[in-house]
């Protein structure tokens, strides 16, 4: 039966049905098996393009924090912790400068999604402005360094370098790190920030390794092959090329429109395609910006969080194609909860991903191409792209889009790509296939606590933790990441919430004259059996949805349960932190 919400008329049970259709197309036994992951120390493909490796003598150290990472995440942790007073401090960092995501992605076109005046952090504590509501590749590239300078960090940072371990070693209360440059490092404190998304994935599709083209991974983008550069110059050297890029989520949304105005031919394989609404980006105006009160910064953020999940709100500052339409239908009621309300939010849900298909529609002039670039699932069953410029670029006559009804690519041979039966011939593959994730890929690297026991086999059920940061029987370590923690769409936020708790946590334990902190087996227990009571509502939502990264590709487990973010939302998990620390107790922490 046809109803009507928000000015778009549907049928909710035929959707309803269509979109568990359209999942059931695209589930695989092998799930996140299907893909091929590479290890830092096995494949040319994680080599870095863009620094070249400087050689050093090994470092001999103890410092009181060490910091894996060089992303925002690790960024904030030191920055915040160097506010508190804590100096002493070491990052390490595979890559030659920090940057993290941004260090890597430097494909056409990359920019952030979420609007820059709340994605990038510190802005007040920097002083910058962003040039443009929805920043680029480089200037966010650019804002990391500066954090870097602002902080002091690039003086306490050991760039060009992998850990291979961490060792609790009981005897000294202090980490031993374990690097490839041979460094003897010990730690008081460490603060693993292994990032969100951990190394690139390529698809497990038969043949990969017998083409005889060009291939790349989008995190590791080729200008010598392709010319250009990430600033978006024309990629002139694919003027006479023909080219295929296996991935339609959100990093080919942004290079796509670039392949498409340089390649002689292009080919974009799909699997499933993005929900792909307006962007409407635009410079910022900088009296504007001056006119922004201090602490605008935490404000607007909280606004986006609160607005993007539909809770209470009283306006929409950030009034994008990521709020506005939530704000208009849900901010305003009072029954958050309430069956009434889950099912208004699907009914909004409905409305917002119509209103997505008829641009396809009024966009792609192609029908049979607009027909399988619609998606099919509820809005966040996949990250949300905007752009103005991807759909258009399939009216352009050179570029053809493959659909694989769910399928994927059936088999890559010496001189392309074939697809039910027919090959095309490329000269260039680029995959845009993503990366592992860190609820599914755990870390990358072996961290050994007490009685030399394993992180990988305590965790080996799924992860133990109090709040996503402490785990039992390794003390003094810090995990900022998205397990057992609240990720919502702006990442960075709940980075920097994360940052000002663990820093907190230090300087608490260096004022009482503690040696060590670590969770009781009773504090980790309790929050686990929470995390669980609430994850339950998450796995539901996760078992409807399409498989894709946020689901571990359709495979929800008990782990996935365990390893996943917290149920109860961004604000809900910011309020629980700051009552902790307000209460003062460190309620479920054991000081030695």
């Amino acid at each position: 039966m046809k109803q009507k919400f928000r000015g778009q008329e549907f049928d909710a049970e035929a959707l309803r049905a269509r979109y568990d259709a359209e999942r059931d197309k695209r589930m695989r036994a092998d799930g996140n098996d299907q893909y091929v992951h590479l290890h830092e120390t096995t494949s040319n493909w994680l080599d870095d393009p863009y620094t070249p490796r400087i050689e050093r003598e090994a470092v001999t150290r103890d410092v009181e924090v060490l910091i894996m990472g060089g992303g925002f995440a690790a960024l904030l942790a030191a920055g915040r912790l160097r506010e508190a007073g804590i100096d002493d401090l070491l990052m390490i960092e595979k890559a030659g400068d920090f940057g993290g995501t941004w260090y890597w992605n430097r494909y056409p076109g990359a920019a952030c999604d979420v609007e820059s005046y709340i994605y990038l952090p510190l802005l007040e504590a920097t002083g910058y402005m962003p040039t443009e509501k929805y920043a680029r590749g480089p200037e966010i590239y650019e804002y990391s360094q500066m954090i870097g300078r602002r902080f002091g960090l690039y003086e306490r940072t050991l760039f060009q370098t992998r850990i291979h371990a961490f060792r609790w070693d009981a005897a000294i209360s202090r980490w031993r790190v374990e690097t490839d440059r041979g460094d003897a490092i010990t730690a008081r404190f460490v603060v693993i920030c292994p990032g969100h998304y951990q190394n690139p994935k390529l698809p497990g599709i038969p043949g990969v390794e017998t083409f005889k083209g060009h291939a790349f991974h989008t995190s590791r983008w080729d200008y010598g092959y392709t010319g250009g550069d990430s600033h978006g110059a024309p990629l002139e050297k694919l003027a006479d090329k023909t080219v295929a890029i296996i991935g339609t989520g959100a990093t080919a949304v942004q290079c796509v429109p670039h392949l498409g105005a340089s390649a002689k031919k292009l080919y974009v394989f799909q699997r499933t395609p993005s929900a792909v609404d307006v962007r409407n980006d635009h410079p910022t105006d900088p009296e504007w910006f001056r006119s922004l009160a201090p602490g605008w910064q935490r404000e607007r953020m909280d606004n986006f969080n609160l607005v993007t999940t539909g809770l209470p709100a009283d306006n929409d500052q950030v009034d994008d194609s990521w709020t506005r339409v939530t704000f208009e239908a849900m901010c305003q009621r009072t029954d958050v909860g309430s069956p009434q309300w889950f099912e208004t939010s699907q009914l909004n849900d409905f409305a917002i991903m119509e209103m997505v298909r008829k641009r396809v529609d009024e966009i792609v002039k192609d029908k049979e191409t607009a027909e399988v670039l619609k998606p099919w699932y509820n809005r966040l069953c996949k990250r949300p792209c905007f752009h103005d410029d991807y759909l258009p670029t399939f009216n352009r006559s050179n570029v053809q889009l493959v659909d694989t009804a769910g399928r994927g690519v059936q088999r890559i041979t010496e001189s392309g790509l074939a697809v039910d039966g027919i090959e095309y011939p490329v000269d260039c593959i680029v995959y845009a296939t993503g990366f592992d994730v860190t609820p599914y890929a755990g870390f990358s690297m072996p961290v050994f606590g007490r009685d030399e026991l394993s992180l990988n086999d305590k965790w080996n059920k799924g992860a133990t933790t109090l709040h996503g940061f402490h785990v039992n029987q390794f003390p003094n370590m810090f995990i900022v990441s998205t397990t057992q923690s609240a990720w919502g769409s702006n990442f960075p936020h709940m980075m920097d919430e994360q940052a000002h708790h663990v820093a907190y946590i230090v300087k608490e334990i260096r004022d009482r004259g503690a040696g060590t902190v670590e969770v009781t087996s009773e504090g980790e227990a309790a929050w686990v059996a929470h995390h669980e009571e609430l994850a339950i509502n998450l796995t539901r939502v996760w078992s409807e949805c399409t498989p894709s990264y946020f689901n571990n590709e359709g495979q929800v487990s008990p782990i996935l349960k365990r390893n996943g973010g917290y149920g109860g939302g961004v604000d809900a998990f910011i309020h629980i932190l700051a009552a902790w620390r307000k209460d003062g107790s460190m309620a479920g922490l054991e000081l030695g």
